[in-house]
């Protein structure tokens, strides 16, 4: 028996299926998710999740949420999710880096705040079509 996962946003279901791991990026660092791991509910930070079932490994982009895990069901509720398959390499190398130089160059709380979350999410779809080459 594997992990039964699912993927849901505000939006819709965005995922279903079985796995054999999965990483999450949690609010502490990335988290293993193997079958019978501990029942556990955890804060998603924005980042790359990675889930890996019997064929391939599959990369998605998470920004931020909560995960429960089960008895072997892992339930992830994101504020938004998206497959690295429907992200455009080159725009994502783009918005990541013109983002990362608009968060060195932000002055003020308010400003820096909205860039670094500009700048992770950025971070998050790029990481995810790196992990694809």
């Amino acid at each position: 028996m594997s992990l039964q996962v699912s993927i849901l946003t505000p939006e819709r279901p965005f995922w279903n299926g079985q796995a054999e791991e999965i990483i999450l990026p949690t609010e502490t660092g990335e988290m293993g998710i193997l079958k019978n791991h501990a029942p556990i509910i955890t804060g998603l930070d924005v980042g790359a999740m990675l889930i890996r079932t019997k064929e391939q490994w599959s990369s998605f982009a998470i920004m931020g949420g909560f995960a429960l895990v089960k008895k072997n069901v892992v339930t992830i509720l994101a504020n938004e999710a998206e497959s690295a398959e429907t992200i455009n390499p080159e725009q994502a190398k783009l918005d990541f880096e013109n983002l990362k130089s608009n968060l060195e160059k932000a002055e003020g709380t308010k400003q820096k705040v909205e860039a670094n979350f500009a700048y992770k999410r950025a971070k998050a779809r790029f990481q995810v079509v790196k992990k694809l080459a």
